[in-house]
């Protein structure tokens, strides 16, 4: 049973949003509550000043959730990973409707366990 993680980036989102926390905790929320997820300790909010972004970080017990906000470049960038399967989660919808984003970047990885290496084979080429 591989881990599941998800690398999300957002483009073209309206910077006001990218500044709010509460817009982040909420989607934080969201994941926790349809994903489910189980937070070991609260949420991590940090706040550049002078109107910077946001880096938000939740250990969770299945593995973390991070995220980054560019107000000036209008972007976002978001990491789940779980230790289990999870089922899709439909991060484009959401970034589109909650942050203005105009175009959204899903990638989808499988983080298998215990796969073994041939001794000898550099791990950039094992299967």
């Amino acid at each position: 049973m591989p881990g599941l993680e998800w690398l999300v980036e957002a483009f073209d989102c309206d910077p006001v949003s990218l500044r709010d926390t509460s817009r982040l905790q909420a989607l934080l929320r969201r994941l926790i509550d349809e994903l489910p997820l189980n937070p070991v300790g609260e949420p991590v909010w940090h706040q550049f000043g002078g109107g910077g972004g946001i880096t938000g970080l939740c250990l969770l017990a299945e593995s973390h959730f991070a995220c980054h906000t560019f107000p000036e470049h209008g972007s976002i960038t978001i990491n789940l990973f779980c230790c289990k399967p999870r089922p899709e989660w439909d991060f484009r919808s959401y970034l589109t409707r909650e942050f203005g984003a105009k175009a959204v970047r899903v990638r989808r990885l499988e983080r298998p366990y215990g796969v073994a290496v041939p001794r000898g084979v550099p791990l950039d080429t094992a299967p």
